[in-house]
């Protein structure tokens, strides 16, 4: 049998190929399409149009003129309102006739039907901000597909790439959660008001914190790995800002709402208590030498990129998404934790003598992880949307951590080396052609000429 299966597909094409509704770019397109119809159905729905449907404007004095004399064109339905209520149906005259009152039923089928019931229980309520982030697919890429005689779409990466997408690099390391902070107005910095919730449950990853953040507002973010060290929550979308819905707007205008009002938020300054694991009762423990942060205190938006070219993304974006940034950020001194050529007195006189902590300038290293694209034209959808695919740097089999944290300049085959090598394709593929072109053109123009003399 198995042999059978073999032949009966040895020279068949790939599945993506013939069956063209599994295809990515399909997908894509339905998805759009289907946001596209959901907007103009709000669009609508706003405007109230079926409040006006039935609406007319009467006769018109010519329809008036020309009307048959005693005939009435106005419907009764005006007049049903006038006419009294119908009376209720008389029960049985004989008070003898009564409907037979069901028999309880036995204690056997009771039993049956609260099993029943107990089995058709349904699971805990999940959390309403379960599955609301904007996930990205992996991007499907292929590097050899004979299959295709053009050269164009069998590689997997979107047709109208250089005009119709939005790249955001470097993703950092982390893990994907949503900030969301309460409705309540309270003391910027003092008061717990905002919570993060992870992508999948929704659950809470740590106790509510204060933050500088506007109330109503949900960012979708990425906790970095290194947080408890750098304070630092990386900033990848918004889909509501002080109540105002952001998410039914397109990419670009996103991304630009976000980084203008990080920008005006101000700088909330960690706390001077440090973190001390729990489950940690060590000598080092009790007197941390090195300040650990109990919650994120810099939100750093994560770069965009709107020029997508295929020399933009060669040369510029691609690059990027492998490098680590060097973020600066402000850390608080502790008596044990003293900057070269200070003492620890020195530092346990500054902390007598001020109540705020004493903070220190501190560079931090984020490591990267991949590629994400976006369709420009999408909003912001809940859940895993083709509109978004991620690229990521290493192989999901292999080990991660050693292949981020290595140097850019190691040879690895993954999918982000995939999607460079096939955008240097499409280079060689452009200037080909037009070289083709132009040398046909040249051809054609020599050619009328002498026909001309």
């Amino acid at each position: 049998m198995m042999s059978k299966n073999r032949k009966a597909t040895y020279k068949a094409p790939p599945r993506a190929v013939t069956d063209a509704s599994e295809s990515q770019e399909l997908r894509r397109r339905k998805a759009l399409d289907e946001q596209k119809r959901r907007r103009a159905q709000r669009v609508d729905s706003a405007r109230q149009l079926d409040l006006f449907a039935d609406l007319n404007l009467g006769q018109s004095d010519d329809e008036q003129d020309t009307a048959e004399p005693g005939v009435v064109r106005m419907g009764v339905a005006s007049y049903a309102a006038l006419l009294p209520p119908a009376a209720p149906e008389a029960g049985p005259s004989d008070p003898r006739i009564q409907p037979a009152s069901p028999e309880p039923p036995p204690a056997a089928e009771r039993r049956k039907k609260k099993r029943k019931q107990k089995a058709k229980k349904q699971p805990a309520a999940t959390s309403k901000w379960a599955d609301q982030c904007m996930y990205a697919e992996l991007l499907e890429m292929s590097e050899d597909d004979p299959w295709s005689m053009s050269g164009w779409g069998g590689d997997g990466l979107p047709e109208d790439l250089e005009t119709g997408w939005v790249a955001v690099a470097p993703i950092p390391v982390g893990k994907r959660c949503l900030a969301v902070t309460d409705q309540s107005l309270g003391v910027p910095g003092h008061v717990s008001n905002t919570s993060l919730r992870s992508r999948k449950l929704g659950k809470l990853l740590m106790p509510r914190f204060p933050s500088t953040l506007p109330p109503s507002t949900i960012l979708d973010c990425i906790l970095d790995a290194n947080w408890r060290e750098n304070g630092i929550l990386h900033i990848l979308d918004v889909l509501k800002w002080k109540g105002q819905d952001i998410g039914d707007c397109e990419t670009p205008f996103r991304f630009w709402w976000r980084d203008t009002r990080l920008g005006e938020l101000p700088i909330s300054p960690p706390p001077s208590t440090s973190y001390n694991p729990p489950l940690d009762t060590t000598e080092s423990s009790a007197h941390p030498t090195t300040y650990r942060f109990p919650f994120p205190t810099k939100f750093l938006a994560i770069p965009y990129h709107t020029d997508t070219s295929l020399l933009a993304l060669s040369s510029r974006i691609v690059p990027l998404a492998r490098q680590s940034r060097s973020v600066d950020v402000d850390v608080p001194v502790l008596a044990t934790d003293t900057a070269p050529g200070e003492s620890s007195m020195m530092v346990d006189e500054l902390h007598r003598n001020q109540t705020a902590p004493v903070l220190v300038t501190r560079t931090a290293e984020v490591c990267a992880d991949g590629l994400l694209l976006y369709v420009a034209e999408a909003s912001y959808e809940a859940g895993t949307s083709p509109l978004s695919s991620w690229i990521p740097i290493a192989n999901y089999e292999e080990d991660r951590t050693s292949t981020v944290m290595a140097d850019a300049n190691t040879s690895t085959d993954g999918p982000l080396d995939v999607f460079h090598r096939l955008v240097q394709k499409r280079i060689v593929r452009n200037s080909t052609s037009s070289s083709e072109y132009n040398s046909s053109f040249v051809t054609n123009s020599s050619v009328q000429m002498d026909v001309e003399s």
